[in-house]
């Protein structure tokens, strides 16, 4: 049996650094799915159907992001969506399964404009997806932007660069709603496999083969995204903290506790029975969460954090963070004195 030490984004801290910088402006935070699909804000929506569907895509763009329209409605009702964000005039992605009817669903989606597919299953280190990949790239080719995921090793994101996917969700077991370590026993936290992940993308570099890094899972505010960007991803996906925004799917709860919207994990009881009519592996819970308004607030306040973080680096671009950060392991004394810890006298 072999054991290895992984943290979480808790478990570290930055080292802050000498910076000239004067003002926040300074700072780009621009980021490139690939050569063709850059975005000012290195955020992307997660393909879940309390989180994104044309609404989230159209905000999301509009704030210099992006979103990925989820799966679990029919190939019409999914198509029309990404329709109706091409028709706009903006960028929008789209996710897949592995199986079933799923090279019709990528059809369709091509040809209503999608910029990118998201092969989007649980855990992404499986045949299934590798033969997907083969499909999809011998159909459609190099010029549609192919994400998979989601994998958690070294071995996971090296085998998806090879099997042919140009970007690469990181993270099994982190989401706020996901309970697969729990029933599975199974996962590994996201800022170690982003780690891993950054090692991986390094050597499929030396073979002329190069990767998009999406951290997804377990981040909880601007300050674990600058944790992440620093430890090598490229984006950050988020659900929980866009969800109950105005623009996510779904009506207004109003209870004597305040406004509240959904929120539930894909894997969920609920979720399974709405899309598919039955259940298998429970991996995930419904709830609610407070209402919150305008998402462009909340992405407002995470792009201030984000642009303050790479200054407490002396970084102008994620570029320099990475090349310039530090990391420092910090006791539970020291998760506790990084808290609001007046709140908890």
């Amino acid at each position: 049996m072999r054991t290895k030490e992984s943290l979480s984004f808790d478990d570290i801290l930055l080292s802050p650094k000498y910076s000239d910088i004067e003002s926040r402006v300074e700072i780009s935070i621009d980021s490139f799915l690939d050569e063709n699909l850059k975005f000012e804000l290195p955020i992307i929506s997660s393909p879940m159907d309390t989180v994104t569907e044309e609404r989230m895509a159209l905000q999301m763009n509009a704030m210099g992001a992006v979103g990925i329209i989820h799966r679990y409605n029919s190939v019409e009702k999914q198509a029309k969506m990404v329709r109706e964000v091409t028709k706009h005039g903006q960028r929008t992605g789209a996710a897949i399964g592995v199986t079933d009817n799923y090279i019709n669903r990528a059809g369709a989606l091509a040809d209503a404009g999608v910029s990118f597919l998201c092969l989007d299953v649980a855990h992404g280190h499986h045949s299934h997806v590798r033969g997907a990949l083969k499909e999809l790239r011998s159909i459609f080719g190099e010029e549609l932007h192919l994400m998979a995921g989601n994998v958690a090793t070294f071995e996971g994101v090296s085998d998806l660069g090879r099997w042919g996917a140009n970007s690469v969700r990181v993270g099994i077991g982190g989401g706020s709603i996901c309970s697969t370590r729990i029933q599975t026993g199974h996962g590994k936290p996201t800022f170690s496999s982003v780690l891993a992940a950054a090692a991986a993308k390094e050597s499929l570099m030396k073979g002329d083969c190069d990767i998009t890094i999406i951290a997804d899972g377990g981040i909880r505010s601007s300050g674990d995204m600058v944790k992440a960007f620093a430890a090598g991803a490229d984006f950050v996906m988020v659900g929980s903290l866009l969800a109950g925004t105005r623009e996510t799917p779904g009506d207004i709860i109003d209870t004597k506790k305040g406004k509240f919207k959904s929120y539930r994990g894909m894997a969920s009881k609920d979720a399974q029975m709405d899309w598919r009519g039955r259940t298998s592996s429970l991996e995930g819970v419904a709830t609610v969460v407070p209402y919150k308004g305008n998402v462009s607030q909340v992405l407002n306040e995470l792009e201030r954090g984000i642009r303050s973080g790479l200054s407490y680096s002396g970084a102008r671009s994620i570029k320099e963070l990475r090349e310039n950060a530090s990391f420092l392991v910090q006791t539970l004394a020291g998760q506790y004195e990084s808290s609001t810890h007046i709140l908890k006298r």
